[in-house]
């Protein structure tokens, strides 16, 4: 397994947030700046679009002020799921997957558009880390790993539709793994002519529109770990 690339928060929180009412603290932390945000992409392919989109929203995430850990499904040895392998004994990367699932509020998923659904991939990771492990002391749980979670929602294609077909049959799932996803989403249309020479977003507006998916899945895991920590402050 290769390591997961960890991004910490190194520049201040933009002025939107500054006044935002997530923005009060949770023991000693910044609600937003303590922010573990997950981001990846549905694709192990080289020159995939969703996973250029997924660095440009690392970038971006990372100036907000969150935390965050870009991972890289490829890095995992992860089967197919099958049940009789299952019995077997849960792959340790799967173990691994749910741990780091787990450790993060938030999500940013880049999907792909396959036969206008989201990847393999995808469904076969959160096939995998929502199986309960029999007998385990922690993952015994299927919905450990995934309840609760905010969960913003990216897409690229070099179609003009962005894969936003893909994102609608994503969302109903990440809805029966327990996750709040949050409304605003993003399809990156037309891809192929979306990335600078340096993988960045050439465009104004699809940057806008990646960090406000960014913004508010930030400030909806913010404000749910803030009820969940400090109930006495709840009105």
């Amino acid at each position: 397994m290769k390591s997961i690339n960890f991004t910490g928060a190194t520049s201040a929180l933009p002025e939107r947030w500054r006044k935002h009412p997530a923005r009060t603290s949770l023991h000693g932390c910044d609600a937003i700046g303590a922010m573990k945000l997950l981001v990846f992409a549905g694709s192990t392919r080289a020159g995939s679009w969703n996973r250029k989109l997924a660095a440009e929203a690392v970038r971006l995430a990372t100036a907000a002020g969150a935390q965050v850990t870009h991972l890289d499904l490829g890095d995992f040895d992860v089967p197919m799921y099958n049940a009789d392998l299952e019995a077997r004994g849960t792959p340790i990367d799967v173990i691994k997957l749910k741990q780091i699932f787990f450790d993060h509020p938030a999500w940013i998923v880049c999907t792909p558009e396959y036969n206008a659904s989201y990847p393999a991939l995808v469904k076969n990771t959160f096939d995998w880390i929502s199986s309960p492990v029999k007998g385990h002391p922690v993952w015994s749980d299927g919905f450990r790993s995934t309840r609760g979670k905010v969960v913003g929602v990216l897409s690229a294609s070099p179609g003009a539709l962005g894969g936003l077909r893909s994102q609608s049959h994503l969302v109903p799932l990440l809805f029966n793994l327990m996750c709040w996803v949050v409304p605003v989403t993003f399809g990156l249309a037309r891809a192929a002519d979306a990335f600078d020479a340096n993988g960045a977003l050439a465009g104004e507006f699809a940057r806008r529109q990646v960090q406000a998916v960014i913004d508010q899945t930030l400030w909806a895991a913010s404000r749910l770990q803030l009820d969940a920590r400090a109930p006495e402050s709840i009105a």
